[in-house]
């Protein structure tokens, strides 16, 4: 994206906008996004988008990694013009910045990863479509209108899912395939605990599940074996009988007919059971080369150790992230772990930096440190929760902007000029 100011751009239409007496449709502010995207989300969804795990400490310490560092301009240097496009994985990119998968959107509106979708064609963003999605992948690609995407796997007990999920990617035209590797378990996360809510359990965020032929195998066998054994029973409650119409609302096919049939039931304890591998390991991920033409992109990584192996493993890119903290509580701030993880691999491999990045400004200091690009994950789905996609494309309007401007004022006409000399420590 070479431009003489996007940034401007932004500002002149909003200010623009703001002379005919008309606002942006979200908040500019990150703060005050947040605030009215709680305003605007229901108790479950929001426990689930923006809850961390145990007290939160990971999630902070995020946000306050991009706060040790300042940012230095510098006077005078001449630069009209900036470039902040670059290559990633063979693919040019218009800006750093890719919108990270997140799991059961679906909780924040029903067409929730058709709406991104369309919201990442129309800013030509980079989507990372999510495993846990609430729409099959091949409608969600139907809305990118050719767009490019990448496509992320949670990797299953079920190795035939596995491939199956794998082969869907690859026939939708996904331009890399990204692992998560950090979620072998779900953390132990307090707000959805005490709120007893998993979306999973009630049918959404599994719509990649119950549109693949190998996991629907898996299901009729489960529905089989339970008929045979006369083990269908459940405890009636209020609760159940709601998650149970939750269930049928969310899995394919009439809702009535849902209702009737065991399936609907069966698929999500299915899902429950074969969902994520605890056993994960780098065997696993040694098979990558023999079942994917893809460029492999490994998520979750923090140690510098797992970012060689990776690396040695034939991986073409990494993610450096801590799930947004919302696996392990006071672990290392995903943005700390980027500089160490960049000093251990060297100027070469590609790295992303994804956990606690909210701003231009954010972007700029990740590029800093030694990121090529950066995954938003939260603030697209807040801006999404307040004023649909619309509001999505502001969000990510609003921070490709504001790196622009940042690199205007900070004298970085191009993003290889943003380096480690552009930042300065800051010391509590």
């Amino acid at each position: 994206m070479v431009s003489t100011g996007v940034g401007r751009l932004r500002q002149g239409h909003v200010y623009r906008q703001g002379a005919l007496g008309r606002r942006p449709a979200v908040p500019t502010d990150d703060a005050a996004l947040e605030r009215a995207a709680r305003r605007a989300m229901s108790d479950r969804a929001w426990a689930y988008v923006a809850g961390g795990a145990g007290q939160g400490r990971t999630m902070t310490r995020n946000r306050r990694a991009f706060d040790a560092w300042g940012v230095l301009p510098r006077m005078a240097h001449g630069h009209a013009v900036r470039d902040l496009s670059l290559d990633v994985l063979g693919h040019r990119l218009a800006a750093p910045v890719l919108l990270a998968p997140v799991g059961a959107a679906g909780l924040v509106r029903r067409d929730a990863d058709l709406a991104v979708a369309r919201a990442a064609a129309a800013t030509g963003t980079t989507y990372v479509l999510s495993n846990q999605a609430s729409s099959p992948m091949e409608q969600v690609v139907a809305e990118l209108g050719g767009s490019p995407h990448w496509f992320q796997l949670y990797w299953s007990k079920d190795e035939g899912l596995v491939d199956s999920l794998i082969g869907r990617a690859e026939a939708t035209g996904a331009q890399a395939l990204v692992v998560t590797l950090d979620t072998t378990v779900l953390g132990w996360r307090p707000q959805d605990l005490d709120l007893g809510s998993l979306p999973f359990s009630r049918g959404i965020g599994i719509a990649q599940y119950t549109s693949d032929d190998r996991f629907t195998e898996i299901v009729r066998t489960r529905v089989a074996a339970a008929a045979r054994e006369g083990r269908d029973a459940v405890e009636v409650t209020v609760g159940a009988v709601r998650t149970l119409l939750d269930i049928a609302r969310h899995h394919p096919g009439r809702f009535r007919d849902n209702l009737r049939a065991p399936e609907p039931r069966a698929s999500v304890e299915t899902f429950l059971d074969v969902y994520s591998n605890p056993g994960l390991s780098w065997d696993h991920l040694a098979t990558l080369r023999s079942r994917t033409s893809l460029p492999v992109v490994l998520k979750g990584v923090l140690h510098p150790d797992d970012a060689r192996r990776a690396l040695d493993l034939g991986a073409d890119a990494l993610v450096v992230s801590n799930h947004g903290g919302r696996q392990v509580d006071n672990a290392v701030a995903s943005l700390d772990a980027l500089v160490q993880v960049r000093e251990a691999v060297g100027p070469d491999p590609t790295l992303l930096l994804d956990s606690g990045v909210r701003t231009g400004a954010d972007v700029f200091v990740a590029r800093a440190l030694g990121a090529d690009a950066v995954l938003l994950g939260r603030s697209p789905i807040y801006g999404l929760a307040v004023a649909g996609q619309r509001g999505l494309e502001e969000v990510l309007g609003n921070v490709v902007a504001e790196l622009d401007l940042t690199m205007a004022l900070a004298g970085t006409p191009d993003l290889g000029s943003i380096t480690r000399d552009a930042l300065v420590a800051q010391h509590a």
